[in-house]
C-alpha cells in the first residue's frame, strides 16, 4: 500500500494519521464529502443617484458548524462566519460602511486593492467596538480575485483564524471569454485549516510556535469534506488561501490537468496547463478544469518539504452531473498585461528577512516609515529568506515575480502578484510598480503573510508620495486612531 493508498484508507475508516506539526489529519466521519459546498451570497450594493455602488459590511460574531451538526462560536462579516462576496467592475465608485459588533477593535484591508492609503484598512485605520468606518474609492485595476480580511497590528492571526475573510472579484473586459456565472460555473474556494476540538470548535494559539497554527482540518467555504455537484463542462474555480501559515500544494487524485488562468493581481498572459500548483497564506490563483459527464474528481493537498505544507489532505470532492452543458472553449489568450519594464537605474531595495519577527534587523513600529517611493515608480525589490519558509506581501501594488530562488518564474506565475513564497534560504527578486496615490502621512504596509510572522513584528511600512519630495518625508508619524462612534 502506498501513502496515497494509506491515506485514502485512513479516510474511509476513520483513523487519525500524523501531519506534522499541525496534529493529525483529521478523521472522516459517516457525513463525510456528503455536505453541500456553501457558496458566499453575493452582497448586492445600493446604487445611488450619484452612481456610487454603496456596500454594508457589519463584523459579527455567532455560530456557525464547522463540521455538520456542531454549532460553535466564529466571527463573520454579516454573518456568523467568513464573509459575502464584494462584486464591482474596472471604472466602478464604490463606497464601504463597515460596522464593528466585535467587542474588540480591528481593521478590514482590501487585500489586492490598488487605492489610496487612507482606505487600505490596516493597522492605522482601526475601527473601535460600536464605531463605523467609511472608506471610498474608484476600482482601476484589471480583473481579479482579491479579498479583504482584517489587519490590527499583532492581532491579525487571532481575527483571521476567527473566521473573518471573504473575496472581493473585479470585472473588466479582460475576462468576458472564461466561466462567468457565479455559484454555477465560476466558483469560490476559501481554504483554512483549523485544529478543532471534539465540540468542532477551532482552537489553538495562533501566535505559537514558529508559524502558528497548522491546522489538522483544512475547510473549504466554512465547510469539512464538502462535495460540489456541477453541471457544465468547465468550472473556473478562484481559490484563495485564507489560512494562518499552511502552504497548500493543489492537483486532483486522479492526475488530471487543469489550467491556471489567473493569480493574485490579475489574469494571465495565456493560460498555462498544470497537473500541480503551490499557494501559500494570501496568494490567489484562478484555475479552470474540465469535467466529463458522470465524473468524480478530489481536490487535494500534496504534502511537501517546508515544514508549512506537511500533510496529504483530501479537501473537496466534485460530482459532475450525467449531462453537462457545453461550455465555451479556453481562449488561448487571456489578459495582455505588458511586462513591468524596469527602467535603467531603477530604484534597487533589498530586505532580510531572518527569524520570524523582523525585516532588515528591525521590528515593525508603527510610527515609523521604513520608505519613501515616489509615485508612479517601478523598482526592483529583492527579498532575501534567511531562515525558514516565509512569504512576502505588498500592499497597494502590484508586481512581476523576476526570479524565485535563482530561477525564472513556472508560467503560472506569469501575471501580475501582490504576494510571493520564498522557500527556506532563498531570493526573490520583484518588478514592482507603485501607483499615484500619494500621501506623506499615511503608510502602507509590506510584511510576511503568515499571520503569526506579521503579528510579531515581521513588517514595515512605506508611503507613496510627490516625485522630489522624498527627503522632505517625516520618518516618524502620529500613532494611528480609530473610527470612533459613526463619522470616520
Amino acid at each position: 500500500m502506498n501513502r496515497r493508498q494509506f491515506l485514502a484508507a485512513v479516510s474511509l475508516t476513520g483513523l487519525a494519521t500524523a501531519c506534522g506539526q499541525g496534529g493529525s489529519r483529521a478523521p472522516a466521519n459517516p457525513a463525510a464529502f456528503r455536505t453541500a459546498l456553501p457558496v458566499p451570497p453575493l452582497l448586492e450594493p445600493r446604487t445611488g443617484a450619484d452612481g456610487v455602488r454603496r456596500f454594508a459590511l457589519t463584523m459579527r460574531r455567532g455560530r456557525a458548524e464547522l463540521l455538520p451538526g456542531r454549532p460553535v462560536k466564529t466571527w463573520g462579516f454579516n454573518g456568523p462566519h467568513l464573509g459575502p462576496t464584494l462584486r464591482a467592475a474596472r471604472g466602478d465608485r464604490v463606497a464601504m460602511t463597515v460596522a464593528n459588533r466585535l467587542g474588540e477593535a480591528s481593521t478590514v484591508h482590501w487585500h489586492g486593492m490598488r487605492l489610496p492609503a487612507k482606505m487600505d484598512g490596516g493597522p492605522h485605520q482601526m475601527i473601535e467596538p460600536g464605531a463605523t468606518w467609511r472608506p471610498h474609492w474608484t476600482i482601476d485595476q484589471p480583473a481579479a480575485t482579491a479579498w479583504y480580511h482584517p489587519h490590527p497590528h499583532g492581532r491579525t492571526a487571532a481575527h483571521v483564524y476567527r473566521g473573518l475573510a471573504g473575496l472581493f472579484i473585479i470585472d473588466d473586459r479582460t475576462d468576458a471569454d472564461l466561466p462567468a456565472e457565479y455559484g454555477v460555473d465560476d466558483v469560490p474556494l476559501i481554504l483554512q485549516d483549523k485544529e478543532l476540538d471534539e465540540t468542532g470548535a477551532p482552537t489553538g494559539d495562533p501566535l505559537k510556535g514558529t508559524f502558528g497554527i497548522l491546522g489538522g482540518h483544512i475547510l473549504v467555504n466554512g465547510v469539512h469534506a464538502p462535495r460540489l455537484d456541477v453541471r457544465t463542462r468547465l468550472v473556473r474555480f478562484r481559490v484563495l488561501n485564507g489560512s494562518n501559515a499552511r502552504r497548500y500544494r493543489l492537483a486532483f487524485a486522479d492526475g488530471r490537468a487543469f489550467h491556471v488562468v489567473g493569480n493574485d493581481a490579475g489574469l494571465l498572459p495565456a493560460p498555462a496547463e498544470v497537473e500541480q500548483v503551490p499557494l501559500s497564506p494570501g496568494e490567489r490563483v484562478e484555475i479552470v478544469v474540465a469535467f466529463a459527464p458522470g465524473d468524480e474528481a478530489m481536490l487535494l493537498t500534496r504534502s511537501g518539504s517546508h515544514d508549512v505544507d506537511e500533510g496529504d489532505f483530501d479537501i473537496l470532492k466534485i460530482v459532475a452531473a450525467a449531462r453537462l452543458a457545453p461550455s465555451r472553449p479556453l481562449p488561448a489568450r487571456l489578459a495582455d498585461p505588458a511586462p513591468i519594464a524596469v527602467p535603467p537605474g531603477a530604484r534597487v531595495r533589498r530586505f532580510r528577512l531572518e527569524g520570524h519577527d523582523a525585516i532588515n534587523g528591525r521590528e515593525m513600529d508603527i510610527a515609523r516609515i521604513d520608505e519613501v517611493v515616489p509615485a508612479g515608480a517601478v523598482e526592483v525589490w529583492e527579498i532575501e529568506n534567511y531562515v525558514y519558509a516565509h512569504n512576502f506581501h505588498i500592499h497597494e501594488v502590484a508586481f512581476q515575480v523576476l526570479e524565485v530562488a535563482g530561477k525564472k518564474p513556472p508560467a503560472y506565475m506569469a501575471g501580475r502578484k501582490d504576494t510571493v513564497y520564498l522557500p527556506p534560504k532563498s531570493k526573490a527578486r520583484l518588478a514592482v510598480q507603485f501607483g499615484t496615490h500619494t500621501d506623506p502621512g499615511t503608510p502602507y504596509m509590506y510584511h510576511c503573510h503568515i499571520l503569526r510572522h506579521e503579528d510579531s513584528g515581521m513588517m514595515g511600512q512605506f508611503v507613496i508620495v510627490r516625485p522630489g519630495t522624498e527627503r522632505s518625508v517625516p520618518r516618524r508619524i502620529a500613532a494611528p486612531g480609530g473610527a470612533h462612534g459613526h463619522g470616520h
